[in-house]
């Protein structure tokens, strides 16, 4: 109380003037009015952490679904071919961020069970090799990714593909490759039957409907390759892929080039920046209104205590100082309704994983069935980052707030606010 005491007569001014006060029911009025601005800016600014939590995890769940199949980096060869891989590996693994190496080809073909027709990717991958830059072998939910063994011309399906083709493990899909072979009566397409000796879930709808992984040696066979396509990698941290990639690109011998994880998926990435970016602007809209209606309550506390600024003002206190009471009451209302929002929109982003399925089982509903979204938890990722810039906008925008009421107060004159008194 002490402590109070001590500050500078604008501080304590201010303060008494966020409460009601006693002498009339247009104090308490005004009062009501500021609880609810504090109230708005505290649920705009909790919505916002919310909503952008959801939305980095929704991000970062689609993102490590893309990584478990892709490779944070690959590394081609300007022929279309790299014969020495094994050395290429080897100069990779000289740089320190470099885990995992592993040779692919890739390709496009057709792929027909009875009457059933698929456009797929091809992976020719070496199973033993492939766990060092993907998870697929672990995201085999039928057969074994072992299985596919040389010349024996086996398949790992996507479950989705798998589906569409009716086809379930021993049974027997034809690939069509799109180079043909000139015959005497014209080009045929080149045709091979493999044997589906497993299905994955990535959990990610573009590669569970159209990619498929063979053995390498029977892909450069059937796709008429004689040596992988490329070699992907796998890093320490992929959020330095891009980095790492130029690193690459610099130090690596012959004639190669590399592309990273985010280059392959640069329109999705970009897409969900943009909307990131328009949510936030869309619901800082909120935590404005809220603020702004800080100017209504201003005003009218202002309107109620002419005479008290007036006696202020006889007494010695210049405009500066009355402008400075009324800036620490727009102020005060604004950081605290911040902190609660801050603290409420943390704990509802670090806990909605309790939160959601405890509605959900109150009301009697799945907000996200697994059948159509193929996750069932709302997914967050707090950033303490957007917390920070949540909290300085909805402050900055409390106190520009304050600005027009607390000059209008600083040019009350004492005369004519005790006219009438």
């Amino acid at each position: 109380m002490s402590l109070i005491n001590n500050l500078p007569f604008e501080w304590l001014v201010g303060i008494r003037y966020t409460r009601a006060g006693k002498r009339s029911g247009r104090n308490s009025f005004i009062s009501f009015i500021s609880l609810i601005s504090m109230a708005g800016i505290a649920l705009g600014v909790a919505a916002l952490i919310v909503v952008l939590s959801v939305m980095n995890g929704f991000q970062k769940e689609v993102r490590d679904r893309m990584l478990s199949v892709l490779s944070h980096i690959e590394v081609f060869d300007n022929s279309g071919t790299m014969y020495d891989w094994q050395a290429l590996a080897k100069d990779a693994f000289k740089n320190p961020e470099v885990i995992g190496a592993a040779p692919y080809v890739a390709a496009q073909a057709m792929m027909t069970r009875d009457e059933t027709v698929r456009g797929v990717m091809v992976r020719g991958v070496l199973p033993e090799q492939e766990p060092k830059v993907s998870d697929v072998a672990g995201q085999v939910r039928q057969g074994k990714f072992a299985d596919l063994k040389e010349g024996e011309f086996n398949i790992v399906l996507g479950g989705e593909l798998a589906r569409g083709l009716r086809a379930g493990i021993g049974d027997k899909v034809t690939l069509i490759a799109p180079q043909g072979q000139v015959t005497p009566a014209g080009v045929l397409p080149r045709l091979k039957q493999f044997t589906v000796v497993g299905i994955f879930e990535a959990g990610h709808y573009e590669f569970d409907s159209s990619l498929a992984f063979i053995q390498l040696n029977d892909a450069e066979k059937m796709f008429r390759t004689d040596a992988p396509t490329g070699l992907r990698l796998r890093i320490r941290d992929m959020l330095e892929a891009p980095q790492v990639a130029d690193q690459l690109a610099s130090t690596l011998p012959g004639n190669v080039y590399t592309r990273d994880w985010s280059q392959q998926n640069a329109n999705w990435f970009a897409a969900v920046k943009t909307e990131k970016r328009m949510m936030f602007i869309i619901l800082t809209l909120i935590i404005a209104v809220a603020a702004f209606n800080l100017v209504s309550t201003l005003v009218m506390t202002v309107t109620d205590k002419q005479p008290d600024i007036a006696i202020l003002r006889t007494l010695g206190a210049s405009p500066g100082s009355i402008m400075k009471i009324f800036m620490i009451q727009g102020a005060l209302v604004g950081l605290i309704g911040t902190a609660i929002g801050v603290t409420l929109g943390v704990l509802i982003a670090l806990n909605i994983d309790v939160i959601v399925p405890g509605i959900e089982h109150l009301l009697h509903v799945q907000f996200l069935p697994k059948s159509i979204y193929v996750i069932s938890e709302l997914p967050s990722d707090l950033d303490w980052n957007d917390v920070m810039k949540i909290g300085g906008v909805s402050v900055v925008l409390a106190f520009l707030a304050t600005l027009y009421p607390s000059w209008a107060a600083a040019r009350v004159k004492p005369a004519e606010a005790l006219r009438y008194e």
